[in-house]
């Protein structure tokens, strides 16, 4: 039987709604970035100039604020607006068809904050890693080289925090609204869709972790960052409820938050590459084996929320038009 969602789409007709409304979303980045950069850009400049005088106008100590406004209006657009609309139109307005739920619990919190540290040294080495092997080619390296100087440059000047109500609202604006918007589109949007859809959740974690790394546009933390994704994918599966995910990819957030904080504040230059410590192989692997352990708890932790959303689901599935022939996917 063909999977449907509750208003009737089909899998590969859900797939295009949310990439005409992803669509929708560049668009409207496009024209956020272009208002606030007539704010900014000097008068007289050459359109085909534009683009690079608001990035450089925009990294100016002077122009923060406008620099962190576009930055959430931007993610807000991309990743908030096209959600919402996908799912008002495939689902309806209950938020619980993208993981959002009662059912979550301390342990899951405090467990899935611990997951994703060690995840994070796992990741370590594999950026390492990369580099070593993009070092073999000079091209590619090259535009890696240039990416990650533009990431850089953009990240020192949206955190160069010197006070501490610059610090708070950047809590928000760098830790926490990344963190939800990220995880409603890649996770409670794009995963559940293709979960349900191929009723292969590994795949659909594999699939949605490689998209998620993409978009931050790296080369040489791709590996590390689709990792992470993969990580965040398979706590979502276990658990079924997004606040877990969002929680803790924004404590992960906020530790390198504070460590920029703490640079800024001793009139220190922050240096991205140097934020992480160097982590050997060997540690990497242990914290795997400590990440596999973790897992292991989280799902024993999980079980009952997890169920009693399975329960919840079903239920909502069967009060549904049984002309949708919607099939819940497995989550035990």
């Amino acid at each position: 039987m063909q999977y449907r969602s509750i208003k009737g789409y089909s899998g590969w007709g859900q797939l295009g709604i949310l990439l005409i409304f992803l669509g929708l979303g560049f668009i409207l980045v496009g024209a956020i970035q272009f208002l606030i950069g007539l704010q900014v850009i000097p008068a007289g400049v050459p359109v085909n100039k534009m683009g690079e005088a608001m990035v450089k106008a925009l990294s100016m100590p002077e122009h923060v604020n406008l620099a962190r406004l576009a930055q959430v209006l931007s993610s807000f657009a991309l990743f908030f607006v096209p959600v919402v609309l996908y799912q008002i139109v495939c689902y309806g307005k209950d938020p619980f068809w993208l993981g959002f739920n009662k059912h979550i619990n301390a342990w899951q919190i405090l467990v899935g904050f611990f997951i994703i540290f060690f995840a994070n040294i796992v990741a370590g080495p594999l950026a390492d890693i990369s580099k070593s092997l993009l070092a073999h080619f000079p091209q590619i390296n090259n535009m890696a080289q240039s990416l990650e100087q533009a990431y850089t440059e953009q990240v020192s000047s949206l955190s160069n925090l010197t006070s501490w109500p610059e610090f708070f609202l950047s809590v928000i604006i760098m830790a926490f609204i990344p963190a939800m918007f990220e995880e409603i589109f890649f996770r409670g949007a794009l995963q559940n869709l293709l979960e349900r859809w191929w009723k292969a959740p590994l795949l659909a974690i594999i699939v949605s972790s490689i998209l998620f790394s993409l978009i931050h546009m790296s080369f040489y933390l791709f590996i590390s960052r689709a990792v992470l994704g993969f990580v965040l994918g398979f706590m979502y599966q276990r658990s079924r409820n997004l606040w877990v995910n969002i929680i803790a990819h924004f404590l992960n957030n906020l530790i390198a938050l504070v460590q920029m904080f703490w640079i800024s504040r001793h009139n220190g230059k922050i240096e991205l590459d140097k934020l992480d410590p160097k982590i050997p192989l060997i540690t990497g692997l242990v914290a795997l084996m400590i990440t596999f352990g973790l897992f292991y708890f989280f799902n024993k932790v999980s079980l009952t929320n997890r169920n009693m959303v399975a329960f919840e689901e079903q239920d909502m599935i069967d009060k549904a038009d049984p002309n949708h022939f919607f099939s819940a996917s497995k989550n035990n």
